[in-house]
């Protein structure tokens, strides 16, 4: 599973199914995860990739 922002969301993606070799959901970031940041970079997390 990846936290990242929106920049990142293609990123995300491509190494979910790299690792996974299934889609991934997405889901936006709840308000109590909001102040969490991306696994890429130090923006603010926007969305979680994974099941």
């Amino acid at each position: 599973m990846f936290v990242c922002c929106e920049e990142h969301i293609d990123l995300a993606i491509d190494m979910y199914v790299d690792k996974m070799e299934q889609a991934p959901n997405i889901s936006f970031v709840s308000v109590d995860k909001s102040e969490k940041s991306c696994d890429f970079c130090t923006n603010k997390a926007a969305y979680i990739v994974g099941n």
